[in-house]
């Protein structure tokens, strides 16, 4: 090193990110109060400055400490002050290289004392300057070429100058991004270490800038004209390939899919998935169907179980709190803790609540779920047709998706939930397929341990899940797949079962519903048992809900308007309601042709009355009341057997000649048929051609044969409620249906006497007076 010469008092112009270099002319603004200071005073005491580089962009105002000491001694060429902004405009040339021996504060901008340095130029030969030179302007070239950033005229001073000194300032000044390099070209004295060290950086430059070529060419080779506004996208994507860096995307799924420890085949499968991610556009079709995929099998509670209540008192309360009566499903759930309470896992878990409406199926089972410890979610089956709803869609189809089940555990969050499947009854069946098939392996306990899904493509296990389904009808459940479900029935509630269920939840949730409470409203036992009487005809409670929640909502009205508390009973029920709409009559008349028949409905038991005329004519048979076809050959059935019987009862033997018969079943809007109504058919039929009276305060039910046996028939608990309601004394059942008294609950069985059968004989002996 050697210096020429020192000079003081200099102004100091740090720049951020610019190194200057000699013979470099430059134009730049400058915003900082000192560094527009130092250009004024610099321009008042002779128009030279001391320009360096500031180690930290970031600084805002640096100190001494923060500059490099080498730099640049410059002239100001030109000064333009913004008019607007308050900042400088100069145009400075580059002279010699100088270091900063020491420094001052002026006040208003920094001083310095520098020394000029000069350039150290060792004896190497001509051959290897004249080698260095051509290697510089050979990869100043190739740098050039490949990013084309460059003027022409540039490239025309690097082949003009011979000084290697100069040369490599001049391709550092203007090819050198990265400003902690140029200050390394611009502190080397000699000029062939200059040389050398440039030509490493030059080819790193090369390098790099050939990588980044490379990946545009990729990035373009992907994209088309409609996705040009992804490109920074694509370029980040490719930069991260040649790095051999995964995406964070990718990472995140993938530690997603490894904290499950999902099994071997399926960890895999996820994982492949996971790969073609980072593949795809990220906006493409394809990515949002993977994402979609994953996202669906992620949330899918892979060994996620809740913690089962063991303590068998606190689960009977919790079904007692919130459901009166309803003894056998109660009895059934409780059975199931029990038995798991002794460490077994029994297989018998898919359970169908058979019974009316509103007679609480589907709140048990919410309720159930409760007392068990369990996860729940409810599926409504009602009306699905398709079977992509139970088994989801393959991923070939837009807008894929899970199927009900697969959702359902979802939702639950556990893989031990208790799934409701409401309304089995009421599946449906088209060219889609057949939902109810698909749901055989749901609902068999010895093959949906390994259950797959369309869309998730993966076995999940259901074996620890216990499905509850509801129906009103069970004749309308596929006999294959009612099959693998225990049946429970529900019966319709009775009068006393409807009015404890009102007094103890009904009327305490509807007056939380509408704000009224024990001080300003009372719904008296006489107003409940008045709406159950005269106001609703159900098995279920649904309708008194309704009705309570009306009188509620009156009760409202009266206490806004400024009474202080409003008292319902049977005496004033009527300004709450409209008019009764059931006038309980007491069947006790007892009539010629009139027979109190009894029936099974998906609501529940009715009881109907079956009428029969006979009419001088021709023998013609008149069937009336919208009967099915099994009812109508009952009701011919019937004709046939009377006529067997008709000396013996004293009857015409001709009468199917010369009389017109025609039986009527009242409710003509309503369908009705099953061959359970053959006695109450032969009885009309023998009480309307003897003409004598039939007993009113009997009902009967049951199927006949051609030779006057009395034979089973179902439904007999519905049956005997709807007799029960309609205050019937006397049921005849068939013989054969002895057993199934054990059913009927013991307020029926206290009100109604069952009187079995084994032939038509018996029941005329009873039925007729």
């Amino acid at each position: 090193m050697s210096v020429a010469e020192i000079l003081s008092g200099l102004p100091v112009v740090p720049l951020r990110g610019i190194v200057v270099f000699p013979d470099m002319r430059l134009h730049f603004e400058l915003g900082r109060a000192k560094s527009i200071n130092a250009v004024n005073a610099a321009v008042r005491g002779g128009g030279k400055i001391f320009i360096t580089a500031q180690k930290h962009m970031a600084a805002n105002e640096p100190d001494f400490d923060e500059l490099y000491k080498t730099g640049v001694i410059a002239s100001v060429e030109q000064t333009v002050q913004g008019p607007t902004d308050g900042k400088l405009r100069i145009v400075i040339r580059g002279l010699e290289r100088a270091e900063m021996l020491s420094q001052t504060d002026a006040g208003d901008h920094f001083e310095a004392e520098v020394a000029v340095i000069k350039t150290i130029e060792p004896d190497i030969g001509e051959n290897y300057a004249k080698a260095l030179r051509e290697s510089l302007r050979s990869m100043f070239e190739e740098y050039v070429n490949i990013t084309n950033k460059l003027a022409n005229d540039v490239l025309i001073a690097v082949l003009d100058t011979d000084d290697l000194g100069r040369l490599s300032d001049l391709i550092a000044g203007n090819a050198i991004e990265d400003y902690t390099a140029r200050q390394s070209i611009l502190e080397e004295r000699n000029s062939l270490y200059r040389a050398q060290k440039l030509l490493v950086i030059l080819g790193d430059m090369i390098e790099i800038a050939g990588l980044k070529a490379d990946i545009d060419m990729k990035v373009r080779e992907r994209l088309d004209k409609s996705e040009r506004e992804y490109y920074l996208r694509e370029e980040m994507k490719v930069i991260s390939d040649e790095l051999d860096e995964d995406e964070s995307e990718e990472e995140e799924y993938r530690e997603k899919i490894l904290a499950l420890n999902l099994p071997e085949k399926i960890e895999e499968k996820f994982l492949k998935e996971c790969s073609k991610l980072t593949k795809l556009q990220p906006l493409s079709p394809d990515a949002n169907v993977i994402r979609s995929y994953l996202d669906a099998c992620l949330a899918l509670p892979w060994n996620k179980y809740t913690k089962e209540n063991t303590d068998i008192e606190k689960a009977k309360r919790i079904l007692d709190r919130d459901h009166y009566g309803l003894k056998k499903v109660k009895d059934r759930f409780i059975e199931s803790l029990c038995v798991r309470q002794l460490g077994a896992e029994p297989n018998d878990q898919i359970i169908c609540l058979v019974g009316p409406p509103g007679v609480g199926k589907t709140s048990i089972a919410s309720c159930a779920a409760k007392a068990m410890g369990r996860s729940f979610a409810r599926i409504s089956l009602g009306g699905v047709s398709d079977e992509a709803e139970i088994r989801g869609h393959r991923r070939t189809y837009i807008g894929a998706m899970p199927g009900r089940i697969i959702n359902a555990l979802t939702q639950a969050g556990s893989s031990n939930a208790l799934i409701l499947l409401d309304e089995i009854d009421k599946l449906g069946k088209d060219y889609k397929g057949d939902p109810a098939s698909a749901l055989l392996e749901v609902l068999d306990g010895e093959q949906n341990s390994a259950f797959v899904d369309h869309f998730i493509e993966v076995p999940f296990d259901l074996s620890k899940t216990i499905f509850v389904t509801t129906a009103n009808d069970p004749s309308d459940i596929p006999p294959a797949l009612y099959d693998r479900m225990e049946k429970i029935e529900m019966e319709s509630y009775t009068f006393e079962e409807k009015v404890n269920i009102a007094t103890k939840h009904l009327v305490k949730k509807e007056m939380k519903q509408h704000g009224l409470n024990s001080s300003n409203f009372c719904l008296r036992k006489s107003a409940i048992e008045a709406i159950i009487e005269k106001y609703t005809r159900e098995a279920g409670v649904r309708d008194l809900e309704k009705k309570i929640a009306a009188v509620c909502r009156k009760a409202a009205v009266r206490i806004v308007e400024g009474e202080e508390k409003v008292v319902v009973s049977d005496k004033n029920l009527g300004e709450f309601l409209s008019a009764a709409k059931f006038i309980q009559q007491p069947a006790t008349e007892d009539r010629v042709g009139v027979v109190n028949g009894l029936a099974w409905t998906a609501a529940g038991g009715e009881m109907l009355e079956v009428e029969a005329i006979a009419l001088d004519g021709t023998g013609k048979i008149e069937i009336t009341g919208n009967l099915g076809d099994v009812m109508n050959e009952s009701a011919k059935l019937a004709v046939s057997v009377v006529r067997s019987v008709s000396e013996e009862y004293g009857l015409d033997k001709n009468f199917y000649k010369n009389k017109d018969i025609h039986i009527h079943v009242p409710q003509g809007a309503v369908p009705k048929d099953g061959p359970s109504a053959g006695v109450t058919l032969s009885t009309a039929l023998l009480s309307a051609l003897s003409g004598r009276k039939v007993r009113g305060d009997i009902a009967m039910t049951g199927e006949i044969s051609l030779t006057g046996r009395v034979m089973p028939i179902g439904g007999l608990k519905e049956k005997s409620m709807a007799a029960y309601k309609n205050k019937i004394k006397k049921v005849i059942i068939p013989d054969e249906n002895l057993s199934d008294l054990s059913e009927i609950t013991e307020a029926v069985r206290g009100k109604v006497e069952f009187v079995p059968v084994k032939n038509l004989s018996e029941v005329f002996s009873i039925a007729l007076i």
